[in-house]
């Protein structure tokens, strides 16, 4: 949720964003709660309506078992994303962000909420992907990947996410450029794009692997 990426399209600006003072949790257990947004560079939290829409997506295709979801956010910025996942009753979520600020806000809201199945992860995303990629490989139901435009970030981080799935995984992915149709990039070639719909000039996404096609639930 977060900074900024792009791939194709280079050289085009990234969409601008006025940013929240807080975002809120749309659904669950925490519903209305406000979560703080830091005022830092590049923090870009997903929109209300955005969330909602993607939550209603996931909530569909879970079949509404979010008590079985073992959930990754990285690039986590305000945790909205993660802190939904949980509102919802996801059984963990893990919540990955490099900015020191950021983390605090983070586990501040996680005691504050008193959300015993989040854990925050100081680190930068490719380091922490690789390291649950050895202790937590196939583990993972849903993955949030919202990274910072303009770095190449999805083409680096979707392949190394793909160990972590659990065998119908889904990834949750945010750019600046659609993933689908006939412009897709090249690098979605082993992703097949469940969900997407645009909100402004971003671009989101629901992903599984092709090779989950066929697996039983």
């Amino acid at each position: 949720m977060k900074q900024t990426q792009a791939k194709r399209g280079a050289g085009r600006p990234a969409a601008p964003r006025v940013v929240p003072r807080q975002v809120r949790i749309i659904g669950g257990q925490w519903k209305r709660t406000p979560l703080p947004v830091l005022d830092a560079e590049g923090l870009r939290p997903t929109p209300d309506r955005v969330r909602e829409t993607v939550f209603n997506w996931l909530t569909h295709l879970l079949d509404g078992n979010w008590e079985g979801v073992d959930c990754l956010d990285l690039f986590a910025g305000s945790g909205a994303l993660g802190f939904e996942a949980a509102s919802r009753g996801a059984a963990q979520v893990t919540m990955v962000e490099l900015g020191t600020a950021a983390v605090r806000q983070l586990e501040a809201t996680r005691d504050k909420l008193r959300a015993t199945q989040v854990s925050v992860q100081r680190a930068d995303a490719l380091s922490a992907v690789r390291n649950l990629a050895q202790h937590r490989a196939g583990r993972f139901q849903l993955v949030f990947v919202d990274p910072p435009y303009n770095g190449g970030w999805l083409e680096k981080m979707l392949p190394l996410c793909q160990p972590l799935l659990a065998p119908r995984g889904l990834v949750y992915a945010e750019a600046e450029f659609a993933l689908d149709g006939d412009d897709a990039p090249r690098w979605m070639d082993d992703w097949e794009v469940l969900r997407s719909d645009k909100a402004g000039m971003v671009f989101y996404h629901l992903l599984q692997r092709k090779s989950a096609r066929g697996i039983e639930a």
